[in-house]
């Protein structure tokens, strides 16, 4: 399979936090040797001069620090990507309804895919069937369509995405009875996952703030307790404190970059849902990799069989070219017999 060897400059930004990262641990470890020394070795502490150099060096990465956060860097290191499939959809986009066989909610899903129909069980016995039940859309001008689902272990999905707009009113078909929704259209400003989008250069200029923001302010901890009760060896306990609280950040933002860098964080929801978008049209994914290559795009390379003769690289491509933050695709197309 032929993949291309390069997705342009997307990985600028890790391989900058990568280093940052690097110099950050070479800082902790300065500083570390540093504060060692002097509890080997005391020196003299010049209070008057230490002390207002300390304050003006917080306030300082105080103000870096609000420029640089935007509300999002300042997040801790880890996001989860283990979320619920069906806890993406806000929730004023969910509608409750009420059958023989349960309670369920219905959703338009539309978290960096192309938008689905999602029926989740709202109680412990309600009972899906993706066979007796379906979604009938009705627009403003009339139209319908009809939407079959896929049962996705512990919820049901639409086989098919929604066209824009959404604004519509959805006839939820189940054994019992018909049931009556409506939906309205929503700005979203998710276009990819959070995973996806977040630049680790700015974050490791954001940590690096921090870690002297941190560093300034166990200083002036440590040389008031030093001044007040003649306390020296307080002074570089501060800086032991301060050396491992970065080295500790250090390795968090190398261990993301890194993984990154070297291709080792696959996105598996996008995987998930661009495996189920080919399969649930009959054909097998044989091999699928996703992964991240910058902020806010993601690539994927993935080999098919199919028996359907008239489905080339490029009906794949249109295909998966719904996926928002999907931006280099990789397609093989091989018969299904040659893989059976």
């Amino acid at each position: 399979m032929a993949i291309a060897s390069g997705f342009g400059t997307g990985k600028h930004g890790d391989r900058a936090g990568f280093a940052s990262a690097i110099v950050l641990a070479v800082i902790a470890v300065l500083i570390g040797y540093e504060a060692v020394s002097r509890f080997l070795s005391p020196v003299p502490i010049h209070f008057g001069e230490a002390i207002p150099i300390a304050v003006v060096g917080v306030l300082v990465n105080q103000a870096s620090a609000s420029l640089l956060s935007g509300g999002h860097h300042g997040r801790s290191h880890d996001h989860g990507h283990g979320h619920g499939h069906a806890g993406h959809a806000r929730e004023d986009e969910v509608q409750k309804i009420f059958a023989s066989s349960g309670v369920f909610t219905v959703s338009v899903f539309e978290d960096g895919v192309p938008p689905m129909f999602r029926i989740t069980p709202a109680t412990e016995h309600s009972r899906l069937d993706s066979s007796a039940m379906t979604v009938i859309t009705v627009r403003p001008d009339g139209t319908q369509r009809v939407f079959a689902f896929a049962d996705r272990g512990g919820y049901l999905e639409s086989k098919e995405d929604i066209p824009e707009p959404h604004s519509l009113k959805a006839i939820v078909r189940m054994p019992d009875r018909e049931h009556e929704v409506e939906f309205e259209e929503h700005e979203d400003g998710h276009d990819a996952p959070e995973a996806a989008t977040r630049d680790r250069n700015t974050r490791s200029a954001y940590i690096h703030v921090l870690a002297d923001a941190v560093v300034s302010v166990l200083a002036i901890i440590g040389l008031v307790l030093a001044r007040m009760f003649d306390w020296l060896w307080m002074d570089p306990l501060a800086g032991v404190v301060g050396a491992l609280v970065i080295a500790n950040w250090s390795y968090g933002l190398m261990r993301d970059t890194g993984a990154i860098l070297l291709d080792m964080n696959p996105d598996r929801r996008m995987a998930e849902n661009v495996r189920h978008a080919i399969e649930d049209r009959g054909d097998k994914v044989v091999d699928l990799h996703v992964w991240r290559v910058g902020p806010g795009h993601m690539s994927a390379v993935v080999s098919v069989a199919t028996s359907k003769s008239q489905r080339d690289s490029r009906f794949y491509h249109a295909l998966l070219d719904r996926f928002k933050g999907l931006s280099h695709v990789t397609v093989e197309v091989q018969p299904a017999h040659a893989v059976a």
